[in-house]
């Protein structure tokens, strides 16, 4: 009995030094409030800060729109009726989650602006000149909205095509008896029920917005994650960053609180869980409307911006292919490749220890240590090197005091502060990937083991492992992909001349070197291709089964 409460308090002790470790950067921004205020800030909010309040939220409520409307709207076409081609388009309509917001950027702006295809097209086929049409401009707000609109849907659309798909058949049978057509059926039955779903989901698309650097730097926006950088690098004030990234933080609970509130307050029930809502086929102009509806997203979101990125590469003889190409690839695989093994490690580490301790503090500490993924790269990348750059001026005057070496930094601008701020902030997809593979394994397992004489870590190596090698593996795989993708944090932190795909990308294109920047962004999206096409097939078998 002691031997067994050691564990407990042993794995609860863990689990909570890990999640305080990984929580260090969040909690050293939101301290930042307390901080005295500099020049630096007295200037931004006297001057910007009502800009960057303004601009944050209008571009929040416009993808918002976006992605409720495209989302809900594609989920709820293939999860209700059959028509051509919506088994293939069910999941194509995951694709441009594989697409960066910042490629899509790039991929437009090259296509739409006034020396691109588009435009030049138009003037030939009129004989217009500048200045004598209207169109549309690419670099606004509202055209970085359609983007992050185009890239983040199929977080809403996953969501929704869930509930929409395992929706009660009894409730919609109801509605057609009370005289209610499709759309009113629709409208006042199925949206109401799926409508937690449809926040969750919403919430991950605007946190997602919040987090976005590329697109909103490119396109040259007054927002809160272009204001840290210009705080930052351009004032050299890392005090007015980190209040600013305070302030970026309250967006952050806002958007949660709001998907919360939205959520708990929604109490729908279906009568009959088990049967579901059959499929109606549609055929004639419906049918064509709703293949169109659900192709447009997937046109839009992946297959012209790979199209415009694969024409620029191939046609371009500036494009960069060859040995710079490799080594950014050698980069962006190696430090996405360690990170994907050590968030392996730790989430494995947190689960098990939680399972171990059946503490709820250990629980508690599991949900502490996933708050990062909420949190803006450029965030992060703040409550990472702030503090650390102070540890590292300590440590260097320590070793003068004690040696008389002059060791310089040791820690900020390496791979180790690097690897830090991407645990940070993509710990928690490794851990709930690792959690659920883990409560898949019946506690017997480990009462057979302890009976044998293994001790936890015996346990966890010789049986929990092996059964959770598909788990451990889809979690690698995704941290990988979220780090190869990943900008602000990399764009921050990164060791001298070490560039990643990512940052190359923005590079060349901020440079409007737009055909060199092709072959970096066509990279990152086919490896995000990968794990997006393994794992949407096995979801969309077991949402069938």
């Amino acid at each position: 009995m002691l031997y067994h409460q050691t564990v407990r308090r042993g794995a609860a002790t863990l689990s909570v030094g890990i999640a305080a470790f990984l929580a260090l950067p969040i909690l050293w921004v939101a301290s930042s409030v307390l901080l005295p205020a500099g020049d630096a800030w007295r200037h931004i909010a006297g001057t910007v800060l009502g800009l960057y309040v303004a601009n944050t939220g209008l571009l929040l409520g416009l993808v918002a729109v976006g992605v409720v409307s495209i989302g809900v709207l594609s989920a709820w076409l293939v999860a209700s009726y059959r028509f051509p081609g919506a088994r293939h388009l069910e999941w194509a309509l995951v694709l441009p989650l594989a697409m960066p917001a910042y490629v899509l950027a790039y991929a437009y702006t090259d296509w739409l602006q006034f020396t691109g295809p588009v435009q030049s097209g138009l003037r030939a086929l009129t004989g217009w000149q500048a200045r004598e049409y209207w169109f549309p401009e690419i670099r606004s707000l509202g055209g970085a909205a359609a983007v992050l609109a185009l890239a983040l849907y199929p977080y809403v659309y996953l969501i929704a095509r869930t509930a929409f798909g395992d929706m009660s058949r009894s409730a919609i049978e109801a509605g057609r008896l009370a005289g209610h057509s499709a759309w009113t059926g629709f409208w006042r039955i199925a949206l109401p029920l799926a409508r937690p779903a449809i926040a969750a989901g919403t919430a991950l698309a605007l946190m997602e917005t919040l987090a976005d650097f590329g697109t909103v730097s490119y396109f040259a926006l007054e927002v809160f994650t272009t204001g840290i950088f210009k705080a930052w690098l351009s004032m050299g004030d890392s005090v007015a960053a980190a209040q600013l990234s305070s302030c970026l933080l309250a967006f952050v609970v806002v958007v949660l609180a709001l998907e919360r509130a939205a959520r708990g307050r929604a109490a729908y029930h279906g009568t009959a869980p088990g049967k579901v809502v059959p499929p109606r086929r549609l055929r004639g102009w419906p049918a064509a409307l709703a293949t169109a509806a659900c192709v447009m997203p997937v046109l839009l979101g992946f297959l012209v911006p790979a199209a415009i990125l694969l024409q620029l590469a191939f046609a371009d003889p500036d494009a960069r292919w060859g040995a710079r190409l490799l080594g950014l690839v050698g980069n962006s695989f190696s430090i996405s490749g360690v990170t994907a093994i050590a968030g392996v490690l730790l989430a494995l580490t947190m689960a098990y220890s939680a399972r171990l301790s059946k503490s709820r503090v250990a629980a508690a500490a599991g949900r502490f240590a996933g708050l990062g993924y909420a949190m803006p790269g450029a965030v992060i990348a703040i409550g990472v090197l702030v503090p650390l750059g102070r540890l590292d001026n300590w440590l260097a005057g320590l070793i003068e005091n004690a040696t008389g070496a002059n060791t310089g930094l040791l820690l900020t601008g390496t791979i180790a502060a690097l690897v830090y701020a991407y645990l940070v902030r993509f710990l928690a997809v490794a851990l709930q990937t690792t959690e659920a593979g883990l409560a898949r394994i019946t506690p017997g397992m480990e009462d057979a083991a302890r009976s044998l004489g293994a001790t936890p870590a015996a346990a966890l190596a010789r049986v929990h492992a092996p059964l959770l090698a598909p788990s451990l593996a889809t979690a690698g795989l995704l941290v990988f992909v979220d780090v190869m993708k990943e900008l602000p944090a990399t764009f921050a932190l990164r060791p001298f001349n070490f560039d990643t795909l990512a940052v190359e990308a923005y590079h060349l294109a901020t440079d409007e070197r737009l055909a060199e920047a092709a072959v970096p962004s066509l990279v990152i999206v086919a490896v995000g291709l990968v794990p997006l096409l393994a794992l949407s097939r096995r979801y969309f078998q077991a949402t069938r089964s």
